[in-house]
């Protein structure tokens, strides 16, 4: 198969510049592993992070997982799509965390070539502890013939 982003591509830099100036790196959201059957990715709990009862913001885990899968999507988008769009996203929440290293790890469910489903699961590195489960549909998009 042929992507839209080459296999050199598929780095770290290639999809942070990307996401410069946008929620990813307002985030401090880092990539830890970008190949196209999973993509890793964490953020260290800052105080921007929390949500005003002083625990971990639900938005700042699925921003996390969400981002995972939409860079994921991203490098397996075909060469004759234009790009995609979020069509449904949900998440369950198990735990939250107060500081540490929070990690995600998205695979894919279904890779099709006009929607891709991916699932990210959501743990606080210190601790192992599982913190959510996100799945997201994502439409593939084409040029208009």
């Amino acid at each position: 198969m042929s992507y839209l982003i080459p296999d050199d591509a598929l780095t770290p830099d290639t999809f942070l510049s990307r996401a410069a100036d946008t929620l990813p790196a307002h985030l401090a959201i880092r990539l830890t592993k970008t190949e196209r059957s999973q993509f890793e990715g964490e953020f260290e709990v800052e105080r921007f992070h929390m949500a005003p009862n002083g625990f971990l913001h639900a938005g700042s885990v699925v921003s996390l997982a969400d981002s995972l899968c939409g860079f994921a999507c991203m490098a397996n988008l075909p060469a004759a799509a234009s790009g995609f769009t979020t069509v449904e996203l949900k998440s369950n929440f198990f735990g939250t965390a107060r500081d540490g290293r929070v990690i995600g790890k998205s695979v894919p469910v279904h890779l099709g070539r006009t929607t891709q489903v991916w699932d990210c699961e959501v743990t606080h590195k210190d601790t192992g502890k599982r913190m959510a489960l996100f799945r997201c549909t994502q439409m593939v998009l084409y040029p208009k013939a």
